[in-house]
């Protein structure tokens, strides 16, 4: 059997779990779980464990959340562990050089999309709203730079109509733990096979904000579908009715035309609104203050039918 590698996690978000779960279950030792700071959360603004952090807890494992680690004091605790290799997933810190320099095979980062394609913050959601048939997961060697370490190993995932943002999330989330443990399974047996990066392939997946998520009716059906699915996480795509954000979550494009931001026909199916080209058909939204509906649901009494964005 290939060596038992002692390892150091790193991640804070639900995208992170599944991945150390796998190492959890496997035969290799997870030595320390690094996660942000824990943060106030929900209406009672406590503080409260991020998931990563709740399932290194629950594993009894030790668990540090260092501001930054950029102060030698921190570095030197990191070296304390020994690790072979540090994993990093989604864990919103950035690792200066000599951090990455301390494990005995580097630190490997568990990114969400097929390098060199999207780098950054938000490199799912930048996939489903450019329009892209496919994403995936890459398992990178870490370096200085954003995203531009060597690239380890790749498992593609395909992005259908009916997939948004928390679906491709949560598939590569899982794929992200199967690809980290074969990568892991070649560092072992000497058999990696890294490759660089092409540059002149290579955008910059820019963090979501709250300001990009209102929709513009006069682009084409095809922009707003899209839109509405990579956002339906956050910040979700909205339209405002009657002064207040009404949300959307899912949807789908339908034929036919009308004035941009008219509401043309309703049923259990779906709510259809003009855009600049062609119908976007809402399939789940949301009032604010209420719970996220079918259109069905959201439609038993009430009516949309008319209204104009």
């Amino acid at each position: 059997m290939s060596q038992a590698l002692r390892i150091v996690y790193a991640g804070t978000p639900d995208f992170a779990v599944p991945a150390l779960q796998a190492l959890l279950g496997s035969r290799h030792e997870v030595v320390a779980v690094y996660c942000q700071p824990d943060r106030p959360a929900g209406r009672g603004r406590k503080l409260t464990f991020g998931p990563v952090k709740q399932v290194a807890v629950n594993a009894g494992i030790p668990v540090e959340q260092p501001l930054s680690l950029r102060a030698p004091e921190e570095q030197d605790k990191l070296r304390a562990y020994a690790p072979d290799v540090m994993i990093v997933a989604a864990y919103g810190l950035i690792l200066p050089q000599v951090v990455l320099d301390i494990p005995r095979y580097g630190c490997l980062n568990i990114h969400g999309s097929l390098l060199p394609r999207w780098r950054g913050a938000a490199p799912i959601q930048r996939a489903i709203q450019t329009g892209d048939a496919e994403t995936g997961v890459t398992i990178m060697q870490m370096a200085l730079g954003l995203d531009t370490g060597d690239m380890l190993y790749k498992v593609v995932c395909p992005i259908t109509p009916q997939d948004g943002g928390q679906s491709i999330h949560d598939k590569l989330a899982t794929e992200g733990a199967t690809a980290l443990l074969h990568t892991l399974d070649l560092l072992c047996e000497g058999k990696l096979q890294p490759q660089v990066q092409d540059e002149t392939l290579s955008n910059y997946a820019h963090k979501l904000s709250k300001a990009e998520a209102v929709i513009d009716w006069t682009k084409p059906a095809v922009e707003i579908d899209r839109m509405i699915r990579a956002f339906d996480a956050y910040p979700t795509a909205y339209t405002l009715y009657h002064g207040q954000p009404l949300r959307f979550f899912a949807s789908r494009i339908v034929a036919g035309n009308g004035n941009p931001g008219e509401v043309l026909a309703e049923s259990r199916e779906g709510i259809d609104i003009a855009t600049g080209d062609g119908l976007v058909r809402i399939l789940t939204l949301q009032l604010p203050g209420g719970k996220r509906l079918s259109a069905a649901e959201f439609l038993n009494g009430r009516s949309l039918l008319g209204e104009q964005f």
